[in-house]
């Protein structure tokens, strides 16, 4: 399972019609759907079986495993996670004031912890299996950007714009949350497609006002500010919830297949990516809104 968020994409536990390529195939005898679930039941399973997955073949022996994800161990792995972030953010907030004074340097080591923070997402992304350490890491360097961007709105648009981003992107994730287990929200293969398709389009045309905006001057093709700025940072936020609901799905089927524990790492990675999208598209979006007034 790597890491869902609107930059990677990562591979899902699938269910019936999963949308990450790991659906159920019928056999040509029309029987049970085997081979293509990574934590199914039979031969194509690396890790041990877990008799009461959906897809069991019917008749075959009991056999119980221990060591495999649960909610719990996704809930525990977010909260450490996230509470790096957090920590990170604080510190930085308080040991990196920005003003004039400082204002270059604190900028400068922004950059340089988003820059480790992305190399550091990127190894994990393309790692087989979760590595805690560099999780870890990658969300203290994220707080610490964070801090950074965090301070330095609060210091010059307004002091309530980070309270108020962090209780939007809490508000998205909870709707998200109650859509999903309320299945107002299906994630289907279909869904999944449009998701992708969108953050790419999405991720293309920022990465053209940034381009613009080096070279050019001034705020590149002006999507990042003004009614421009608005109706990109709201897409921004509808693609993260749509990314949570991706992550959402492969929790429930990592859990429902059995997926070993360690698969818990690369779950609260994904969430913690995915709510880090959000609280930048959401201080954003209340940033503009606030800088007009």
């Amino acid at each position: 399972m790597r890491s869902s968020n609107p930059v990677f994409s990562r591979r899902g536990f699938s269910r019936d019609n999963g949308y990450a390529g790991f659906n159920a195939q019928q056999s040509q005898a029309g029987g049970p759907a085997v081979g293509t679930n990574p934590y199914a039941e039979g031969a194509t399973n690396p890790y041990a079986s877990n008799p009461y997955a959906p897809d069991a073949q019917v008749g075959a022996p009991p056999q119980v495993r221990g060591n495999v994800m649960t909610i719990d161990d996704v809930v525990s792995r977010t909260a450490m996670t996230l509470g790096t972030v957090v920590l990170t953010a604080a510190l930085s907030w308080v040991l990196l004031p920005v003003d004039p004074a400082n204002i270059g340097k604190s900028y400068g080591i922004a950059i340089g912890a988003a820059l480790v923070a992305f190399v550091l997402a990127m190894v994990q992304s393309f790692k087989r299996k979760a590595s805690p350490a560099i999780i870890l890491t990658y969300a203290a360097f994220e707080g610490v950007f964070l801090g950074v961007i965090s301070s330095a709105v609060s210091t010059y648009i307004s002091p309530g714009v980070v309270v108020q981003a962090v209780m939007g992107t809490m508000a998205v994730f909870a709707g998200v949350l109650i859509a999903y287990k309320m299945r107002w929200i299906r994630v289907t293969r279909r869904f999944y497609g449009f998701v992708i398709a969108a953050a790419m389009g999405f991720m293309l045309l920022m990465m053209a006002n940034l381009l613009f905006a080096v070279f050019g001057g001034g705020d590149g093709l002006g999507f990042r500010s003004g009614g421009l700025g608005i109706l990109f940072g709201v897409i921004g936020i509808i693609l993260g919830a749509c990314f949570l609901a991706l992550d959402f799905k492969q929790v429930e089927d990592g859990v429902t297949y059995g997926a070993p524990r360690e698969e818990s790492w690369l779950a609260a990675f994904g969430l913690t990516m995915t709510l880090v999208w959000i609280y930048l598209e959401m201080l954003r979006v209340l940033s503009i809104l606030q800088g007009d007034d």
